[in-house]
């Protein structure tokens, strides 16, 4: 089995519909993908669970999810896909059902090692 390279937390630099300060307003805008083909993120006041695959598409990995959640107290569904690019961010899509779309970009954030003294 391949490693797959979207797992962990991808914090959102930016995405075409809303602004840095409602991406981060609860906490810093992220994307979280988990091993099982599940992942959760957050932005602004929107939240969601997602399920996901990866494909190979032109020969690189994309990831496909389709997502439920909330947008503060309404129910939400969706779908979207990402990838990673050459410099190593992710730039994807994100569809809202009967609602709005937006491009995003992430950066991964890297766990920092604390070595014993």
């Amino acid at each position: 089995m391949e490693r797959n390279p979207f797992l962990g937390i991808w914090r959102i630099t930016e995405m075409e519909q809303w602004d840095p300060d409602f991406i981060n307003v609860e906490e810093q805008g992220y994307f979280k993908f988990g091993k099982g083909d599940q992942g959760i993120f957050q932005f602004g006041y929107v939240h969601g669970d997602m399920d996901y695959e990866i494909e190979t598409v032109e020969g690189k990995p994309r990831l496909e999810f389709s997502f439920i959640g909330n947008d503060e107290t309404d129910e939400i569904n969706g779908r979207g896909w990402a990838r990673i690019e050459d410099d190593g961010k992710m730039f994807g899509k994100l569809a809202f059902h009967w609602g709005e779309r937006s491009w995003f970009r992430a950066k991964k954030k890297v766990k920092r090692i604390r070595r014993k003294k």
